[in-house]
């Protein structure tokens, strides 16, 4: 398995545009997430092409190249190849509001959710233990089940210092400590002892207790990356090993206790003041939105700015009633659907995606059954969506909620045990079935109208032998001259390229746009004979986010050769600092048996220049 997770990492890369192209490369639960250099290198037919890759998904700056449960393992292998950490400064990058929100947000949380994942669970099994009486509430094994449970719960705000330092590039080490400031038992038996705290006789600390708690450890590290960053900068870099962390304990362990940990608290009462009327006015909004349009928060990764509110209403009230029941509602009517479109459909190779993705999402990983199935299909992801919103209905109605955080697939059921009554397990098992049955009835019903177009009879394209004319006025040079590696090396296909003389650019053969990229600077066509071409004016041009580029065509148009697809203003790119270099390539140059130049040196704009051969 090894050596073919070492093939398909080796190839994703590839398709990326090369290592060099790869700024930064990290990944959750079932997909790889790069940032790149140049978009425009990426093949994405290639990507989705791959056998491994379910989806390649372009949001918020970020390329995410869907994997499935063995994500880790390709992920190891990229990381033997690409540097991962390396990355450009983040404050450079030009990003709206929302999108700086969620990103800080999932890169603080999603860290943290295997251990409150595996915590939950032990919670569950101690649930369960004390329901079918094998243990007792005053034995041992209790006392310690419980403190394996409660450990990543009680020292949560040491692990979100940790993972909030990393994203905001402060010393995690650092941050760490300062939680521990905030947790230490000396402090703790200040709280309970109640007389009133001061530092020197002058500054008065608010009596408050920061275990288990979320939002005062968000404001404190935050406020710590502005500390250490100016105290780098003003303390001498041969005292800075000492003196930066001594500083940094005393100013932040006084803010932590003075100002900012009483701010969370306040806030975080504030929260939990809005989670109880939500509980108490309108407990089925949250359930249904979450059950009902998951699926597209995913899509758009908004659900990662949604998830960590389970998160902190845990920690505020010791239940979750905003994420989870909606979310296990969503993921199993997305499980039912695909399970039903297995059942339905003739296409073998279907079949199979359908019913491995239906298994994984009954267990609470969705992405291969939502990318792989539901979504290509349009018709299950929608009764999926009626199906979750019916369950999330149920939930909300009755005010389900969960009392550990874990998966959202079947194993999560086992999270609803946590009081006597039992009644929280049965309101989402209840739901569960509503789920599964509408979305399985909706799915099967609304199969009998798509599911004809299951096997369509698909014209092939037969490839056959093409001449591709210069699509410039200019000198053709071959790719090993152009300064660019990806295209240098050929990784992204053969062919030549053109120092041209001349801005417009023409179609090199009869054919279709494939693709228009949104800064203008590179189209891609497919001849009416399968050949796949990218043409990219200028190197890095990218950057120049569409000035000096007009384009006279849109993407889906069908095209003669010869005709203007896009004027360049040549003279004002190399003004700006750019080369013009012009590489023309076959992207699917691995389908043809020879891609041969036929012509060097100056070329009037339509001249044949590439012999293509099956």
């Amino acid at each position: 398995m090894g050596k073919n997770y070492h093939s398909l990492a080796r190839d994703i890369v590839k398709k990326l545009g090369g290592k060099e192209n790869i700024t930064e490369a990290y990944h959750c639960q079932t997909r790889l997430r790069f940032k790149l250099v140049d978009e425009t290198k990426v093949d994405v037919a290639g990507l989705e092409a791959l056998e491994g890759v379910t989806k390649y998904i372009f949001n918020a700056g970020v390329h995410q190249v869907v994997i499935g449960t063995h994500v880790k393992d390709v992920f190891e292998e990229i990381e033997k190849n690409v540097d991962v950490s390396a990355s450009g400064d983040p404050s450079s990058e030009k990003k709206g509001l929302m999108t700086t929100i969620i990103e800080f947000v999932a890169g603080t949380f999603q860290p943290v959710i295997p251990a409150l994942s595996g915590a939950g669970m032990v919670k569950a099994v101690l649930a369960l233990l004390m329901v079918f009486e094998v243990i007792s509430a005053d034995s041992q094994t209790y006392y310690l089940l419980n403190m394996f449970a409660d450990g990543v719960f009680y020292f949560l705000p040491m692990i979100l210092a940790f993972t909030v330092a990393q994203k905001l590039r402060c010393n995690p080490i650092l941050a760490v400590s300062v939680a521990a400031i905030m947790l230490h038992p000396n402090w703790g038996a200040l709280v309970t002892a109640g007389d009133p705290v001061q530092f020197f006789d002058i500054i008065p600390f608010t009596l408050a207790t920061y275990t288990g708690s979320v939002i005062p450890i968000l404001l404190v590290i935050f406020a710590q990356s502005y500390v250490e960053k100016f105290l780098n900068r003003v303390i001498p870099k041969s005292v800075e090993l000492v003196f930066v962390p001594m500083l940094t304990f005393l100013i932040m362990g006084t803010l932590a206790l003075a100002v900012l940990g009483p701010i969370g608290t306040v806030l975080g009462g504030y929260l939990a003041s809005f989670f109880t009327f939500l509980s108490v006015n309108a407990s089925w909004v949250p359930a249904v939105l979450i059950g009902g349009f998951l699926p597209i928060m995913v899509m758009f990764g908004l659900h990662n700015g949604v998830a960590p509110l389970g998160v902190m209403q845990m920690a505020e009230l010791g239940y979750d009633s905003i994420f989870g029941p909606g979310c296990v509602c969503s993921n199993i009517a997305q499980a039912t659907a695909s399970a039903v479109v297995a059942f339905r459909t003739k296409d073998k190779k279907l079949k199979q995606l359908a019913t491995s993705g239906s298994i994984t999402a009954y267990m609470g990983i969705t992405e291969p059954t939502l990318y792989g199935v539901n979504l290509p299909k349009k018709y299950p992801l929608v009764a999926a969506m009626i199906g979750g919103g019916a369950g999330g209905l149920f939930a909300g109605l009755t005010n389900t909620h969960r009392f550990a955080t874990g998966s959202s697939g079947i194993p999560a059921i086992l999270l609803y045990i946590g009081d006597d009554t039992m009644r929280f397990f049965w309101n989402i098992v209840i739901a569960l079935i509503i789920s599964m049955v509408v979305s399985g009835v909706l799915t099967y019903i609304l199969s009998f109208k798509f599911e004809k177009e299951d096997i369509p009879e698909v014209k092939e394209l037969i490839l056959e032998d093409t001449r591709v004319i210069s699509p410039m006025k200019g000198k053709i040079i071959p790719l090993s001259e152009v300064h660019d590696e990806a295209f240098a090396s050929e990784a992204l296909g053969k062919g030549f390229a053109i120092e041209p003389v001349e801005g417009q650019v023409v179609a090199p053969f009869d054919g279709t746009i494939a693709a228009i990229f949104p800064t203008k600077h590179a189209i891609g066509l497919v001849s009416d004979t399968g050949v796949e071409i990218l043409i990219h004016v200028g190197l890095n041009t990218v950057e120049l986010k569409g000035q000096y580029f007009e384009v006279l065509v849109n993407a889906g148009d069908t095209v003669k050769k010869g005709q203007p697809l896009l004027e360049v203003d040549l003279k004002n790119i190399q003004a700006a600092g750019y080369e013009t270099q012009v590489p023309v390539v076959v992207t699917n140059s691995p389908q043809y048996s020879s891609i041969e130049t036929i012509t060097q040196g100056p070329t009037d704009c339509q001249e044949d220049i590439l012999a293509v051969k099956v």
